[in-house]
């Protein structure tokens, strides 16, 4: 997406070569350095977020903004060493609205896992802050962030219970102008530890649409779910129309999650169907009601190996996505699919 750097020779219009990421080699004296994610607002201007190992072979976390085509140096996120005194730090998540304008989402190690976010603004990263009131839900992980304009963000995530015996489902937050309010527990799921939220998108400030899976039971199968932001206020999160019937063999999830406007957006997952075997589905909302789950058309033939799901949804538009993920082939090979929505 971007125009090649440090002298890579680009092949008109295609991929330059790989770098390394500049800066990185000084930070990540342990030998464990991984990007985790990227996100992109504009062609040549992007940021992108991973862990690696300090020289005491502890967890931490960068991130590193390209600015017209060019990578900038590595940095450690600002202000999370101060908050990782367990030393296992990581990143879930970057999303940008425009150059120089992202947030971050990820975790650290104060003795239990705790959720962070950090926010750039015209170009300067933020120090990273525990997710406001998360600490009252024991712990958290949060997993997906999307961000739609400068100072306007919405995180996604998991309260992660200090018993097997929570009685909060998925948790979201939000920031406006700037400032971040406290995270609040989405109504909907069932009081068990074994909630997960996997991924968020927004199709305009205050309207989004999330899913993941929860199990109703602690030992139960997961479920499939999505919930609903409409104008600031999350509505209870709810199964998707015929999933249910779908996964007859009790285990479904929402992978990812895409808006390309608000109240039409898509989602994608997987769910076990009667033989055991595993499925990918897609569903789509339009006008802000979720239509009917389907398999993902074609991938039945495809997955003779029984094991298939969708791992990326991205919409640009409201009914125009495209989605992919993988399967196994009859010799039990994995193989990747794409499938595109107009």
């Amino acid at each position: 997406m971007a125009a090649p750097a440090f002298g890579a020779a680009a092949r008109g219009g295609g991929w330059g070569k790989a770098i390394e990421v500049p800066g990185l080699a000084g930070l990540n004296a342990g030998h464990g350095g991984t990007l985790t994610a990227v996100s992109c607002s504009s062609p040549g201007d992007c940021a992108a977020t991973g862990n690696y190992a300090d020289r005491g072979g502890l967890g931490q976390a960068f991130v590193v903004s390209e600015r017209n085509g060019s990578w900038g140096k590595a940095i450690e996120v600002p202000g999370l060493a101060a908050l990782n005194n367990g030393g296992y730090a990581g990143i879930s998540s970057v999303s940008c609205a425009s150059a120089g304008n992202c947030a971050v989402t990820g975790y650290y190690d104060s003795g239990a896992p705790e959720a962070f976010v950090v926010s750039q603004a015209n170009g300067s990263w933020g120090r990273a802050i525990e997710v406001p009131g998360s600490a009252a839900f024991g712990t958290a992980t949060f997993a997906s962030v999307s961000w739609l304009r400068p100072a306007t963000a919405q995180p996604w995530g998991t309260p992660v219970a200090p018993t097997t015996d929570a009685s909060f489902g998925p948790l979201a937050v939000s920031e406006k102008n700037g400032s971040w309010g406290k995270a609040i527990s989405v109504p909907g799921t069932a009081a068990s530890a074994r909630n997960a939220a996997v991924s968020v998108s927004c199709g305009s400030p205050g309207n989004c649409a999330a899913g993941g899976n929860e199990a109703p039971i602690i030992y139960g199968p997961y479920q499939a779910f999505v919930a609903r932001e409409q104008n600031g206020s999350w509505g209870k999160a709810t199964g998707i129309p015929g999933l249910a019937a779908l996964n007859a063999g009790g285990n479904a999830e929402v992978l990812s999650v895409s808006c390309g406007s608000a109240g039409g957006c898509s989602a994608g997952g997987y769910y076990q169907d009667g033989s055991g075997h595993q499925q990918a589905f897609v569903a789509s909302e339009n006008n802000g009601a979720w239509g009917t789950a389907l398999e993902v058309p074609g991938s039945g033939t495809l997955n003779a190996g029984g094991f298939a799901q969708v791992m990326s949804v991205s919409c640009t538009s409201a009914g125009y996505c495209a989605a992919g993920g993988y399967y196994l082939d009859g010799a039990g090979t994995g193989e990747a699919f794409v499938i595109s929505r107009t």
